[in-house]
């Protein structure tokens, strides 16, 4: 390592690398839902085969020795932004084809991958280059630009996409270009990390001694005290928010005969890539402070509550269809609030399940099981609904609330776990 080059133009690189790490997540995830649902995919297919795309994260702990080990992190964020670029031009230029959908998942299926080992070498790089101090001065930074890919990725690509579709009349079209552009943004992101991100490292080769040590990272994580209830808790506090995240968008976007809401692409863009993002951003700030203040104990159960009773708005959602957008856009604003203010208990608890040694590697694997308890769900979720129907399926999603919201009680931290201490 060139110690000369720690925290160099630290300005420079940690807003553009950390947007670029938010950018293709939102894509892949999210708007990927959105996409299909304009392009004519059933619920179910959407449910299925969008959930799939979570594996790469679930099970990106099992490589993530390889970026270690091989090659410098620098050298693997480039190359894996590189691929994420090139797999969203290939999505956008197969969607006017008949065999789109596997075609274009295939694609984004690669493009997961690439971004979940860009986000093992990016989180690493910040590691390693800059101090501990400047670590801590930068956190902000690295969430501001990722919420604010986030923002691009689920609000302003989305609006792109809805003014295609109304000035081509052709929603294949508008999507192929949307995917082009993307992909384009995408290189230039990628060229922009390359001028200014440092090189801090320098090549090593792998030893068996570290190989050895991987191993020993998953035999101390599963022998930590209680991880059988930490895990049963880490699966099922989302249960019934990770079906509303496949089935929202398309609740929102399908016709008025089906059950849904008839709002266009540009609108669903607006309401839930601007104001629900900010509202996502500002529970999830308030949710840290609430827990710095008095630590998790006090508020696991409240912010448990908060994730999941927003969810009921739905169910009147689906219930009035109303013709005011109004309506829509305050139940957005208050899911997304409660569930950045109840997100915040969830990630102090998995910070506290990582705790002792191979912090950092134990917390990749608890997040890896986070992955899993939305992939599994969102599996099944267009299935539930289409043989439920909409209303039915909001209340199916209070429901499977309930298990998360019980073992609050059982799980077992320290009371002021995450309370900042008094000068």
């Amino acid at each position: 390592m060139t110690e000369s080059n720690k925290n160099k133009n630290a300005w420079a690189w940690v807003p553009s690398l950390y947007f670029t790490e938010g950018l293709p997540y939102i894509i892949i995830i999210t708007v990927s839902v959105i996409m299909y649902k304009k392009l004519g995919i059933s619920n179910a297919d959407i449910g299925l085969y969008t959930s799939w795309l979570y594996l790469p994260w679930v099970i990106k702990p099992l490589w993530s020795p390889f970026v270690d080990l091989k090659s410098t992190k620098r050298n693997w964020f480039l190359a894996m932004q590189l691929v994420i670029a090139i797999a969203f031009l290939i999505v956008g230029l197969t969607i006017p084809t008949n065999n789109f959908f596997v075609v274009s998942l295939s694609f984004f299926w690669i493009a997961a991958f690439a971004s979940a080992t860009n986000d093992i070498a990016s989180d690493g790089y910040y590691l390693i280059s800059l101090s501990e101090k400047k670590q801590s001065f930068f956190l902000g930074v690295r969430s501001t630009f990722y919420r604010l890919a986030m923002i691009t990725g689920q609000g302003l690509i989305v609006i792109l996409a809805g003014f295609l579709e109304e000035h081509y009349g052709n929603n294949q079209k508008a999507w192929s270009y949307t995917m082009i552009i993307t992909a384009v943004f995408m290189i230039t992101l990628t060229l922009l990390n390359l001028f200014t991100t440092p090189k801090v490292e320098t090549l090593t080769k792998a030893t068996e001694e570290k190989a050895l040590a991987f191993f020993d990272v998953f035999k101390t994580f599963f022998q930590k005290k209680q991880i059988g209830i930490a895990l049963a808790f880490i699966l099922v506090y989302r249960l019934g928010e990770s079906q509303l995240l496949k089935m929202a968008s398309p609740f929102l976007l399908d016709q008025t005969d089906t059950g849904g809401l008839a709002l266009s692409t540009t609108e669903v863009g607006v309401i839930y890539g601007t104001f629900g993002i900010i509202a996502l951003v500002i529970g999830g700030i308030l949710g840290g402070i609430a827990i710095s203040v008095n630590g998790l104990k006090k508020w696991m159960l409240p912010m448990a509550l908060a994730m999941n009773l927003p969810n009921l708005l739905y169910v009147l959602l689906s219930f009035w269809k109303p013709s005011s957008t109004l309506f829509v856009t305050v139940t957005v604003i208050v899911e997304q609030f409660g569930y950045g203010f109840g997100f915040a208990a969830y990630l102090m608890f998995l910070i506290y399940v990582a705790e002792g040694v191979s912090k950092t590697s134990h917390y990749a694997i608890a997040t890896g099981f986070m992955a899993l308890g939305v992939m599994l769900p969102g599996m099944i979720s267009g299935f539930i609904q289409e043989a439920i129907g909409y209303t039915g399926f909001f209340v199916w999603v209070a429901i499977a609330a309930i298990p998360g919201i019980i073992l609050t009680r059982y799980i077992k931290y320290p009371a002021t776990y995450g309370k900042k201490d008094k000068d």
